[in-house]
């Protein structure tokens, strides 16, 4: 029932209806997590400490994301194709899209996320309730036990990578974005191709 309704959503808005609740839904974890940042970290340094640059975790970091982009196309082909159903609303949104706004959202999305779940949640409250939050988060995919399970072993992948960094932010943004781009271009064009 739940993924009808998911399907009956996804069918009555369009792609930029889609899109634009995306770009609120990010603004507002935005806007909470510079809230508790403000709250949580001791001061601005603290804050900032997660942001250093260390090209070798980011190097990680993308390949990752390459690594679970390669899982996750492989696993395409093997299971049946409602194991990835979320009632089209990821479809709808990469639909036709041009790459540079792919990858413009994709980075949003990567760094509105990853700055909430891995910079603020995890490092206040650990490894765990950052990873079931962000699976939580994903809630089109709750109703989906394998959506679910993909995002619930994609959470704990990042949380690792956050952790063995030494808790650095850069690296899960990247791998986030990584995995979003790739995946964005791929949804973008089997749309031009199915039309």
């Amino acid at each position: 029932m739940k993924k009808n309704r998911q399907a009956e959503i996804a069918k009555n808005l369009t792609g930029k209806e889609l899109v634009f609740h995306l770009l609120l839904t990010q603004l507002i974890i935005i806007i909470l997590a510079i809230v508790l940042s403000w709250i949580l970290f001791s001061d601005l340094t603290a804050f900032f400490n997660i942001f250093k640059w260390n090209t070798i975790w980011i190097i990680v970091g993308v390949f990752s994301g390459l690594a679970v982009v390669a899982l996750d196309l492989l696993l395409m082909k093997k299971v049946p194709p409602e194991y990835y159903d979320d009632g089209g609303i990821n479809e709808k949104i990469f639909s036709n899209m041009p790459v540079w706004k792919i990858a413009l959202l994709s980075m949003l999305i990567a760094f509105a996320e990853e700055l909430l779940f891995r910079g603020v949640i995890h490092t206040h409250y650990g490894f765990w309730v950052a990873s079931i939050i962000f699976a939580l988060v994903h809630i089109r995919y709750l109703t989906n036990w394998y959506l679910l399970l993909n995002v619930s072993v994609l959470s704990i992948w990042i949380s690792l990578l956050y952790e063995y960094s030494g808790q650095q932010i850069l690296p899960v943004i990247f791998m986030h974005f990584t995995i979003d781009f790739l995946l964005g271009i791929k949804m973008s064009r089997n749309s031009i191709h199915n039309d």
